[in-house]
């Protein structure tokens, strides 16, 4: 399942909820540029998935066909399949770089990103003896995320810890840069591939 995909179900899913949402609460709601939007709504329109009516006139709504309801059911199916294998492999990375961890002497991690894949790391750490001792986030700092708060990145100094596993799955290049800024040794920055 590829991003077109995704943003396609999510499109679909929300008209669905809400088939008077304009372009641009769309865009907001699912965190994407309004031009995006625009081009899936002509794109899904012009396969048919759903209707664009103007009643009243100064007002757009979207009806979903049938043949949309069928495609958002194909892509939801999809998108389970694509989620289970998501985590199976997860799981399987974790472990294996968890056990390193283990035999490498290491007691403290901080998780760098507060995303699925730090939830799905915190639930294979929970199966050793590591300890989780804090969860930075560039942009949710100030939140609380399994039980933590999350913290900015530029804290990192203040932690005691033996390795950051970065459990963010984007912007891992701006990840890597930031670390390398606050002056982290490279030989404490674990990745998953």
């Amino acid at each position: 399942m590829d991003h077109h995909d995704i943003h396609a179900l999510r499109i679909l899913e929300e008209i669905e909820k809400d088939s008077s949402l304009s372009q641009r609460a769309l865009a907001r709601k699912l965190n994407i540029s309004l031009g995006l939007v625009n081009s899936f709504i002509k794109r899904l329109a012009h396969k048919g998935y759903f209707k664009i009516t103007t009643i009243p006139r100064n007002r757009v709504s979207y009806i979903l066909t049938p043949k949309g309801f069928a495609e958002k059911t194909r892509l939801s199916y999809e998108f389970i399949q694509y989620s289970f294998r998501f985590y199976k492999r997860a799981r399987a990375k974790l472990k294996s770089l968890l056990g390193a961890m283990e035999s490498d002497q290491c007691k403290r991690v901080i998780f760098y990103g507060a995303s699925d894949l730090a939830e799905i790391a915190y639930v294979s750490l929970k199966e050793t003896s590591l300890q989780l001792v804090g969860i930075v986030d560039d942009f949710k700092s100030g939140e609380t995320f399994l039980g933590l708060k999350i913290m900015s990145p530029a804290v990192l100094k203040e932690f005691e810890y033996d390795k950051i596993i970065v459990t963010s799955i984007s912007s891992k290049d701006a990840i890597y840069e930031n670390l390398i800024e606050l002056n982290i040794p490279k030989s404490t920055i674990s990745w998953l591939e």
